[in-house]
């Protein structure tokens, strides 16, 4: 099954993995530290928007929203759409981005994204 989270928070037990959909590292922190203080164990910057989808965030969150789908939509999107579903259906594992409210974050569109491809979410 795969969580959507925030990273940075505290994890979940049986949370597994964390995936960082991130376009960037986060600030002041170690790469080694960045599991041991809950951001991420692997940085999967690949279902991150790309920065020019994110200024759209902040102005039009219907444009946001359209711009990332389309990124989405590309041959290598999918496919790691594909097998992040198909890992769900046999192991624990989570999802996340920095933004405090879900439903003002690309991972809210990639919950829904990963769900239409199969996927187990919680």
């Amino acid at each position: 099954m795969i969580r959507v989270v925030r990273l940075g928070t505290p994890r979940d037990k049986g949370e597994g993995l964390r995936l960082g959909t991130v376009r960037r590292p986060p600030r002041g922190v170690k790469k080694a530290d960045y599991g041991r203080l809950d951001y991420y164990d692997v940085w999967l910057p690949d279902l991150a928007p790309s920065p020019k989808v994110i200024a759209l965030a902040h102005e039009d969150w219907k444009r946001f929203s359209r711009a990332y789908e389309r990124e989405m939509k590309a041959p290598a999107a999918q496919r790691l759409l594909g097998v992040l579903a198909a890992l769900s259906r046999q192991t624990d594992f989570s999802v996340g981005c920095y933004c405090e409210d879900e439903a003002r974050c690309h991972r809210s569109i990639l919950r829904r994204l990963l769900e239409q491809h199969g996927a187990r979410t919680s």
